[in-house]
């Protein structure tokens, strides 16, 4: 019988797979005592959360690729450095929390692995790579009763609170539709490519193979990264993926959304390895408490909608409007002028947020939950990934949330979950 061989990155896997069926419960940390946090991706957006979280102890920083987080390590030269997030979680006993800026593929993956040894995770949008992946994380996130975050700061902010406010006083009466739009990925990353065929040399800092993680392994092109790989179906979100945490958050807030009815998207080429120059996502919402259903509409790639009447301006390069019954919002202005001039706005009633990390770290130390907890986060993030299930269905796709299934298109739902290279389980 042949014997197999088992390598340390092949046992280091399976100690990963094998911990997943148990979960630990997090330490209690006093809202007085500093957390131990450690940083999964350290350089680039790394470095932001870093910033926002370094009253507390920053106690151990990983990066495949040295070079690119040698900034973060430069701050804080005591803190135990690491490539591989799964042998710091195997030897760093002591940490309370874990900060996930890896790209998108590998949120999931490290995320889960965190929370199931019983730290609380601050994950970056859009939270997972599939939808599947999104449902899973908040399953994990509950079974492990440790706080969690979405790295979407713009729900912390009081002019979604004070939005809201004035929705639900009916300062527009009831809405029906809702536009948003982002310049993204124009002037930002590249997509409507095809795969570069050109094999680089890897830089000497970078791990690549730890880099690709969950998937498919290829040679490297520095048309991978840094940042660019948001474009590439393999790694990234693409345009909605990217944004569409931070500008849907809000509007599930603010008309109280829960899972749509259908979703179809029309766009530019769709390409096997890339996501679109530029698309239109439309969802439908059935109604929900006192609010009718509603038709929330998504445009990327430099992509507006039609400009309202009421308004005499330049739509920008990113916004959102409300369609109302009696008027509408655009960002956070009344109109038509006449509508605002007669609409007196509400007391403020609603909590405001002491700041978006801040909420988090409250969180970790036993106080209420953070705005983009991972139960909130991850409904959003399955609404905007089921976009890109659209995109590559090429059909109106009818949504079952409930039981997270497209119910007119058998074959679509196998792109709710992806395949992972060999070795890499979730």
């Amino acid at each position: 019988m042949e014997r197999k061989v088992v390598t340390r990155r092949t046992f280091l896997m399976g100690a990963a797979a094998a911990g997943a069926a148990v979960t630990v419960r997090p330490k209690r940390v006093s809202a007085n005592d500093k957390l131990n946090i450690a940083i999964v991706g350290a350089g680039g957006r790394g470095g932001g959360n870093i910033n926002e979280l370094k009253d507390e102890n920053i106690v151990a920083l990983c990066d495949v690729d040295w070079t690119r987080a040698a900034g973060s390590f430069l701050k804080f030269p005591n803190a135990t450095k690491y490539k591989d997030y799964r042998v710091m979680l195997d030897k760093e006993k002591d940490i309370d929390a874990v900060v996930v800026s890896t790209p998108d593929h590998m949120h999931a993956f490290v995320s889960i692995a965190a929370m199931q040894l019983g730290k609380h995770v601050y994950c970056e949008k859009p939270l997972t790579h599939s939808v599947w992946e999104a449902r899973r994380v908040a399953e994990v996130a509950r079974e492990a009763k440790v706080a969690t975050q979405m790295g979407n700061c713009g729900q912390a902010s009081d002019w979604v609170r004070d939005l809201c406010e004035w929705v639900w006083d009916g300062a527009i009466g009831p809405v029906r539709e809702v536009h948003v739009w982002t310049d993204r990925p124009l002037g930002w990353w590249p997509q409507g490519i095809d795969r570069p065929t050109e094999v680089h040399d890897v830089p000497k800092s970078l791990d690549w193979d730890l880099w690709l993680g969950p998937a498919p392994d290829r040679p490297f092109n520095r048309a991978y990264l840094p940042f660019v790989w948001r474009g590439w179906w393999d790694f990234g979100t693409g345009a909605l993926g990217d944004i569409g945490c931070h500008a849907l958050h809000p509007v599930f807030n603010v008309v109280k959304l829960g899972h749509p009815t259908s979703v179809e998207a029309a766009s530019t080429k769709v390409f096997d390895e890339t996501y679109p120059l530029a698309s239109i996502v439309r969802y439908e919402f059935p109604a929900r408490e006192d609010m009718p259903p509603l038709k929330l509409v998504w445009y990327d790639g430099g992509l507006k909608p039609q400009t309202p009447p009421e308004y005499n301006g330049v739509l920008g390069k990113n916004g959102t409007y409300y369609v109302g019954d009696k008027g509408i919002m655009l960002g956070n202005t009344l109109l038509p002028k006449a509508r605002a001039n007669e609409y007196k706005p509400p007391e403020k009633t609603l909590p405001r947020s002491p700041g978006h990390h801040a909420e988090w770290v409250r969180a970790c130390k036993g106080g209420e939950p953070a705005g983009a907890n991972f139960d909130i986060a991850s409904l959003v993030a399955q609404v905007v990934l089921l976009g890109n299930v659209a995109l590559r269905a090429g059909r109106k796709l009818e949504w079952d949330g409930a039981a997270m299934r497209i119910t007119n298109m058998d074959e679509a739902n196998k792109l709710l979950k992806r395949e992972y290279r060999e070795g890499w389980t979730l």
